[in-house]
């Protein structure tokens, strides 16, 4: 029986986040090809994580900077190694190399860390231009072109080191098309160093009806910037606007650890419900009328959309929002950047049953045709044989790779064993002088 070692910079938590909701589809792939796992994770245990072990995983407790996990890798003699995103590979990848040159290593990017990163930047300097906070919390999501979003991202420390995560892997698992096409045709990345796998999903049966509906709803967990954005663009525009137009609606906000600067903007005579934690996001989705996701900025594909279409729940999103999911005049809902055009469309989808049951019904379209989870079984397991049986003369071609590996983890082995020997010198020394 094959084994892959998922190397985790946090435990999965499928309730709190979509990148969980990603790890658990994934590891559910390999157990189905009936490959053993084994998780690993220098991170503390968290609130909501999954238990691995009742799903038949292995769970390990692993150290940074210590030689005890180069001992460990070599006990466990991996086929593949997955890291879970960038940092984890940065971390253990010159590890994972030397102790198991065989292993296929591949990587999980969520999404582009970087892309995220220049939107947020374009958008706080127009912010910065604002007057006032009221002002500044209307400025219009980001919607930079490609060019542009390489002259922000280009010289980025965060763009070089996910670039070169890429490339010192042997394939990595791009979530979203549109990140996929800026790596290929802006920066140059070698299409044989990505394979294209979404979330996946299917639609529940019996969706609710407009009739049994109400309220909006939106999700997202509040550690997470771009959702946070989001939530303050709601509170102090959009939510009023819409509020005055349906006086006897709710707008309720769900997500996983809340801060206390989250929970202050509960305000239940002004409809503004942040509730929290949501124990099942599509049962909480599910009978809301109206998904609305105002993101200005971010990456990837976004779980609370997905989770929507599944539901039946028509969304209100922006072209952040839908990128990478469906064309926006087919999307199951509006898309739209202005404020104006999103009050219109969340109101209009709350009372319009004809345009709402549309919406419905283009939910089981896009799913069936984007993310449909036959579309994407084994494709993953089919590449990784392949790369089994090519690996010698993958890695040859990929001579940016092999550079790289060569450069950046011997300073990043040196930077490591440097840390690991000053830990070792500081036990001692405590232990000297304990009485």
């Amino acid at each position: 029986m094959p084994h892959l070692i998922v190397l985790g910079s946090v435990w999965p938590e499928p309730k709190s986040s979509a990148a969980g909701t990603r790890m658990v589809q994934l590891l559910e792939e390999f157990q189905r090809a009936d490959w053993r796992i084994t998780f690993a994770s220098a991170a503390l245990p968290s609130q909501h994580r999954l238990d691995l072990p009742a799903r038949g995983i292995a769970e390990a407790a692993v150290e940074l900077n210590a030689d005890s996990f180069d001992r460990w890798l070599v006990e466990q003699a991996p086929d593949a190694v997955l890291f879970d995103r960038f940092m984890t590979e940065e971390q253990f990848g010159w590890r994972v190399e030397r102790t198991c040159p065989s292993a296929v290593r591949l990587l999980d990017t969520e999404d582009l860390h970087s892309l995220r990163a220049a939107r947020w930047a374009r958008l706080k300097r127009r912010q910065s231009l604002a007057g006032s906070e009221a002002e500044r919390q209307s400025v219009r999501p980001e919607t930079a072109a490609p060019d542009e979003l390489f002259q922000e991202m280009a010289d980025s420390d965060l763009l070089q080191r996910e670039l070169a995560a890429i490339y010192r892997c042997d394939l990595s698992l791009m979530i979203s098309e549109f990140e996929m096409q800026l790596l290929t045709d802006t920066f140059e990345v070698p299409p044989s160093l990505l394979i294209y796998l979404p979330l996946w999903a299917s639609s529940e049966p019996n969706p609710l009806p407009f009739e049994s509906r109400e309220h909006f709803v939106s999700i997202g967990n509040f550690r997470h910037a771009p959702n946070w954005d989001a939530v303050l663009w709601l509170k102090h525009d959009l939510w009023p606007r819409i509020r005055a137009a349906l006086p006897e609606t709710e707008l309720h906000l769900y997500g996983a650890y809340p801060p206390p600067k989250a929970t202050a903007l509960n305000n239940p005579r002004q409809g503004f419900r942040v509730l929290g934690w949501a124990e099942d996001a599509r049962e909480v989705m599910g009978r809301a009328r109206v998904c609305l996701a105002p993101l200005r900025f971010g990456a990837g594909i976004k779980g609370k959309l997905l989770d929507a279409m599944v539901c039946g729940t028509p969304s209100v999103t922006t072209s952040v929002g839908a990128e990478a999911m469906a064309d926006q005049n087919q999307w199951p809902g509006v898309v739209a950047d202005d404020a104006d055009a999103l009050l219109e469309a969340a109101v209009s989808l709350y009372q319009d049953k004809t345009r709402w049951q549309s919406a419905q019904i283009q939910s089981r379209t896009t799913l069936a045709q984007r993310f449909s989870p036959q579309r994407f079984e084994g494709v993953l397991l089919d590449r990784l044989r392949t790369l089994q049986t090519t690996l010698v003369d993958h890695r040859r071609r990929n001579i940016v790779g092999t550079m790289l590996r060569h450069h950046q983890h011997r300073s990043t082995q040196y930077m490591s064993q440097w840390i690991e020997a000053k830990n070792r010198l500081a036990a001692r020394d405590d232990s000297h002088n304990s009485p």
